[in-house]
């Protein structure tokens, strides 16, 4: 970088020595080479430091640090997958989507007009890129002038690597569910135990490709970023993976079970009884971390601004400082299409619900509650089909609340219904009963 400036320099003497000659009728090769004289023997013309090096300096650096930025996420091979909406970024780092609002009703062999005329209320939606911000690192003229190395150049780039760093391991965790659904599946590895944790097996990705076959995701764009804890359980267990894994000389994983592979380091984690995902930067642990999945079409990123702010010296501090500023954001354009296999803990059992499992009601429409207790500490879920029982699961305790049950000719037989009560963020369940007599006439 040192060879840079000195080069800018010698050639900005050249167009300014240049054009005080041209001026003053002399040959502009002469003012060039004058200029260039000049400035070598005297230090008060461009000093070491001074104002109109250190604007250039600002200028260059400031240049750097972007190009930088915009080169970085290409290196990260899942996150160069994701479809970009820089250009739809807004003056004040702001991105507007719209938020449509719902879609059309189908008719089906319709006889009636005229027709219903309804309304689609699309709505604005705007999303605020995050800032990454660095504290300022001084550099004094005196390290600047002596040292054997860059140190500004060495400072620009710690300063642009740690913000890289920050957004792309939150990128990373953005995508990943945040709880287990039908449409963001979260699935817990199943192999052998080791290191308080269980391995990861391929049966595992199967599984998640089941998941995401049901899903009905395209198989073109589905991504799976794996972890190395469970690079390292594939390694052993897969002889096949290894080869994907080793014979590539471009050092990207190659695709299996229609998944795009790729390994990164800064992965989210979760609470394994609950399945949702922990805040980001939650202290790592022997189980939880998590691989993720996701469909790469329904996933956003966007990078707004990015400023570099340069202090020169003065006469006092004499010495520079340095920080940046940088916007980014990774999102989800839907809450779908998104899947995480996190590592279970070891010697790990299914967990455990118990409860009332029937339930009588009475003729009328009155509410009956029922708690019930999860061996994991996470709350239930309640659903049935039947039309005329409604039930409402909050915390740990269901709601069972029927319609009235007249008496009719048809005679006094109860009438039953199954609610199947599980615990929320895993496949237990059981279930419970639930009958009701009619009202005597």
């Amino acid at each position: 970088m040192k060879k840079f400036f000195f080069m800018f320099a010698i050639l900005l003497n050249c167009l300014v020595g240049g054009s005080l000659a041209a001026f003053a009728g002399v040959s502009p090769v002469i003012g060039a080479v004058g200029m260039n004289a000049v400035a070598a023997v005297s230090p008060l013309f461009a000093p070491q430091g001074g104002a109109l090096r250190a604007g250039l300096y600002a200028e260059i650096w400031t240049g750097e640090t972007i190009k930088a930025f915009r080169n970085s996420l290409e290196s990260i091979g899942w996150l160069s997958k994701i479809r970009s909406f820089d250009s739809q970024v807004a003056s004040n780092n702001t991105i507007h989507f719209v938020d449509l609002g719902g879609d059309p009703t189908v008719l089906v062999n319709n006889t009636s007009y005229p027709l219903a005329i309804e309304n689609l209320n699309d709505a604005d939606k705007a999303i605020s890129l995050d800032k990454y911000q660095t504290k300022p690192t001084r550099i004094t003229d005196d390290e600047a002038r002596g040292l054997s190395y860059d140190k500004m150049g060495s400072v620009i780039e710690r300063h642009r690597d740690v913000v890289d760093e920050e957004k792309i391991a939150r990128a990373l965790h953005a995508l990943a569910p945040s709880s287990n659904g039908t449409k963001t599946p979260v699935l817990l590895t199943t192999g052998s135990d080791y290191n308080g944790r269980k391995r990861m097996v391929v049966a595992d990705i199967i599984n998640l490709k089941e998941k995401f076959d049901a899903m009905k995701v395209p198989v073109q764009g589905r991504v799976l970023v794996l972890s190395p804890e469970h690079v390292n359980d594939l390694l052993l267990q897969d002889t096949t993976f290894a080869q994907r894994y080793n014979n590539t000389s471009s050092g990207k994983i190659a695709d299996m079970y229609g998944f795009e592979i790729y390994e990164y380091v800064d992965v989210p984690a979760y609470n394994i009884g609950a399945k949702t995902k922990k805040a980001f930067g939650s202290a790592a642990a022997e189980y939880g971390n998590a691989s993720v999945a996701f469909y790469a079409p329904r996933m956003m990123k966007a990078t707004g601004e990015t400023k570099a702010y340069i202090d020169e010296p003065d006469t006092q501090n004499q010495e520079w400082r340095y920080n940046l500023r940088h916007y980014f954001i990774a999102l989800p354009l839907k809450n779908e299409a998104m899947g995480a296999i996190v590592s279970d803990a070891a010697g790990s059992s299914a967990p455990t619900i118990t409860g009332d499992n029937s339930v009588e009601l009475a003729a009328t429409a009155t509410a009956k509650q029922r708690t019930y207790a999860t061996s994991n500490g996470a709350n239930v879920t309640a659903s049935t089909d039947a039309a005329w029982l409604n039930v409402v699961a909050s915390g740990k305790k269901v709601t069972f609340t029927p319609q009235a049950y007249a008496h009719d000719a048809e005679g006094d037989d109860p009438r039953t219904a199954t609610v199947v009560v599980g615990i929320a963020g895993s496949d237990v369940s059981m279930n419970v009963t639930v009958s009701q007599p009619k009202a005597l006439s």
